[in-house]
Order: C-alpha cells, then sequence, then structure tokens
C-alpha cells in the first residue's frame, strides 16, 4: 500500500513522503494512529494544503520533546526485583516497568516511547532508548536491583553479579548483561509497538 506520511517514521521516511509498506502495517499501525494517509490523489491534495500547519505542529512538538529531553539528563529509576546468586531475575523488566519507573521520579511517558530489544533479565544499570518525538530521543538507566540498597551500590559503582561470567557481563552499564533498546513487536506482552518490525507482519 502507498502511503503519504504525516510525521517522521524512523527507517521508513520523513513528513510528506510517500512510501510503500504492507498493508497489514498500514491498518494495524499506520493509519489509526494517524502517522500516515493512504497515498489517494485527494489525501495528496489535501496534504499539500496543511503541509505547512503539519509542520508547524511538529516544529513546536519537536520543541517540546528537546525542553523534556533537557530536564532528565542521566536519569536513572530503580526496580526492585527479586533474583537467583547469578543474578538472573525471576521474571523480566519490560517497557511497562520503565514507564512506572519513570512515572515514579516524576517524568510522564507512554510506553510505545519505550525501545527494548528484549526484556531486562538480569541485575545491573541497564541504558533503555525512549523516544520523545519521532526526532528526539534520550537515554535512561533501569538501576534493577534486589532492594534499595543494592541499586545504590549499583549506581556508586559497585557490581553485585562480579562472579558473572564475561559473556554476561558484556556490554552494559557498569557491567550488567546488554539488555537495551526495543521488544520486537509480538514477542512480548509489554512490547512497544515498533514501526520496523510492524512493517513486517502482515494482518
Amino acid at each position: 500500500m502507498d502511503v503519504v506520511l504525516l510525521e517522521r517514521i524512523e527507517a521508513l521516511g520523513q513528513m510528506g513522503e510517500v512510501v510503500s509498506v504492507k498493508n497489514g502495517f498500514a491498518r494495524n499501525y499506520l493509519l489509526p494512529q494517524g502517522k500516515a494517509q493512504r497515498a489517494t490523489a485527494e489525501n495528496l491534495a489535501q496534504f499539500e494544503t496543511r503541509r505547512i500547519e503539519l509542520e508547524a505542529r511538529n516544529l513546536e512538538r519537536r520543541a517540546e520533546a528537546e525542553g523534556v529531553a533537557k530536564s532528565m539528563p542521566d536519569t536513572t529509576f530503580v526496580v526492585i526485583r527479586q533474583a537467583g546468586e547469578s543474578g538472573q531475575l525471576y521474571g523480566s523488566v519490560a517497557a511497562r516497568d520503565v514507564v512506572e519507573g519513570l512515572d515514579a521520579i516524576g517524568f510522564k511517558i507512554e510506553r510505545s516511547q519505550v525501545r527494548l530489544h528484549r526484556p531486562i533479565k538480569t541485575l545491573g544499570l541497564h541504558l533503555v532508548q525512549v523516544n520523545l518525538h519521532p526526532e528526539v530521543h534520550i537515554d535512561v538507566v533501569a538501576n534493577v536491583a534486589r532492594s534499595e540498597a543494592e541499586a545504590e551500590r549499583q549506581a556508586a559503582g559497585e557490581d553485585p553479579n562480579s562472579d558473572l561470567d564475561d559473556d554476561v557481563d558484556d556490554g552494559t552499564v557498569a557491567g550488567a548483561a546488554d539488555e537495551t533498546s526495543e521488544v520486537p513487536e509480538g514477542e512480548f506482552e509489554d512490547a512497544p509497538v515498533d514501526a520496523e518490525a510492524a512493517e513486517s507482519e502482515e494482518t
């Protein structure tokens, strides 16, 4: 299906571009969320008459997002979870937990703004990307610990899992396992809608 984008979509295109996408991706994500319209002659003409308005609204939203981003430098929130001696969680930390963790320290975001490749399943400090706007992204830190005291030690640079194998400790903040970015859509209940993942699925 050919659609005209009403905002920038990562890995797809800029506002005003006409792109070809899978029917399911358009019907389940782009169209209902107002991110695009079918690229009919009528809709293209309508877009051109509204282009200035849409661009102005986008600039306003981006400025607001940039303001929020400036208020969130080095943001860290604590998530308390039970875990085994190896540091493996009994369960996981998903997008919903990121939303709740940020809300607890005064930042309101939507679950769809959180990007996780997979749920966090180990103790430690984990970078999580938050999309405040299609053009404004920030990283926050999830401090996943068994207790507040342990979270404080981790924040101070101590590693509660220093005896873990190197392959577990690879690629994280302060030695925890790498669990950053978004969950592929449909794999986990708490996964945010992801443009690239949704495009690959047909309804």
